[in-house]
């Protein structure tokens, strides 16, 4: 994968840069502010941009404001934001110009390097990989929470399951049922959303974000 990094901390930017560089990757760019991250993207249209929440020049949402600009302007380029902080005023933003090729990981919640790699991968590749704590901050901010209440509450722990990028197998394993259970739940979400089958739309990624974005 070609990636752009963008981390205005000095010491994480480039221990990002060598744990990717060390399993085969190409870093593009490694850049500390969100202007460079725009223009890292626009030269060298990366897989995958990983960006930080807070960056200068003012440390609020300087990060995911440019990543909303560059899913609209770049919309090859997949969007992994990591950060210490759930923002959620304008994850809902990030989520709507586009399905798909979205993240949103946690750094002190991130303790497996293999797992981060793999969230990169799922990005980078159109799917999604949330953590659940900002799939809780952002449907805690939600105002339309009604859309998903034709759910059982298994169907929604099923779903918030998918939203962070895990396999059917694995929310088997996390909810103690069958994978054929799960694989059954996650017919009865798409039927209840709508979603039917598409040669054009991934319905499992329509179904994480009609969850996020409900």
């Amino acid at each position: 994968m070609r990636i752009v990094i963008a981390e205005d901390a000095a010491v994480i930017r480039a221990g990002l840069t060598e744990v990717l560089a060390d399993r085969g990757h190409e870093i593009a760019a490694a850049v500390g502010d969100a202007e460079a991250l725009k223009a890292a993207v626009a030269e060298h249209q990366p897989d995958v941009a990983i960006v930080d929440v807070r960056m200068p020049p003012d440390h609020t949402d300087e990060g995911l404001r440019a990543a909303i600009a560059i899913r609209r302007d770049h919309p090859g380029t997949g969007i992994l934001v990591f950060s210490q902080y759930v923002e959620t005023r304008y994850a809902a933003d990030l989520l709507a110009t586009r399905s798909g090729g979205v993240g949103y990981l946690l750094k002190d919640r991130v303790a497996n390097v293999g797992e981060f790699v793999d969230a990169i991968a799922r990005v980078a590749a159109g799917g999604t990989a949330f953590d659940p704590e900002v799939v809780s901050g952002m449907l805690n901010a939600s105002r339309h929470a009604g859309t998903l209440a034709v759910l059982t509450a298994r169907e929604r722990d099923v779903l918030a399951l998918m939203a962070e990028g895990r396999s059917n197998s694995a929310i088997a394993d996390r909810l103690v049922v069958s994978e054929r259970a799960v694989e059954k739940h996650i017919s009865n979400i798409f039927s209840k959303l709508g979603l039917p089958p598409s040669d054009s739309d991934h319905r499992r990624v329509l179904a994480v974000l009609a969850y996020l974005g409900s």
